[in-house]
């Protein structure tokens, strides 16, 4: 599961009346996305059914998808109480799941009074990954209570290959075989949560 908020100063130009539910085929709508360039301006309008994606750069091109109906009620935040929470850099993280990728499809995360651990095995060998208080690589690290809970690289990997662009920082939270939580905090205000579950042994 996955919790975008954009709070409205983060857009050059910002104009809705009321409330709205836009649903969109997610796949569609980032392949329209990957058109545009990092000097492009996008602009969304949301009428007659369906939403229109404008890519504003040296030539202006006007792409235009159906609205879908969103079935069943809003989720919100995922209600679960962490044992563990942990700050660290996003390039850190990444570059430690480009490790484990190399190894296995899971991960094994286990949490320590003073550290932080990731652990994976498979026929191909082991690697082990050591976050501490000493090195620096924990902005903040809160344990409750010893926590581990084995989650998939791949989902990981592809999690922090999108959003560590989008901050410095990434926020780990989880309890034994519990979802765990990656949150990154977006200039202006903003928040992307992801949620994963875990994967039972």
């Amino acid at each position: 599961m996955v919790d975008l908020e954009l709070p409205s100063i983060v857009f050059e130009e910002y104009e809705c009346d009321q409330e709205t539910r836009v649903g969109v085929d997610i796949e569609e709508l980032n392949k329209i996305l990957k058109r545009g360039r990092a000097d492009e301006r996008i602009e969304f309008d949301v009428e007659g059914g369906r939403l229109r994606i404008k890519i504003i750069g040296k030539a202006t091109r006007t792409f235009s998808l159906p609205l879908i109906d969103v079935v069943g009620e809003e989720l919100g935040p995922l209600k679960v109480t962490f044992n563990v929470k942990a700050k660290l850099l996003s390039d850190t993280l990444k570059d430690a799941m480009r490790d484990i990728e190399q190894i296995s499809d899971s991960v094994k995360f286990n949490a320590e009074e003073d550290s932080f651990t990731l652990r994976a095995s498979s026929d191909k060998g082991e690697v082990e990954i050591v976050f501490d208080r000493e090195s620096g690589a924990l902005i903040e690290y809160e344990v409750t209570e010893s926590s581990v809970a084995t989650y998939s690289t791949s989902y990981l990997s592809d999690m922090l290959k999108r959003a560590s662009a989008l901050s410095d920082v990434a926020s780990v939270e989880f309890s034994s075989n519990k979802p765990l939580a990656l949150t990154f905090e977006i200039a202006g205000g903003g928040r992307l949560a992801y949620y994963l579950a875990p994967r039972t042994e």
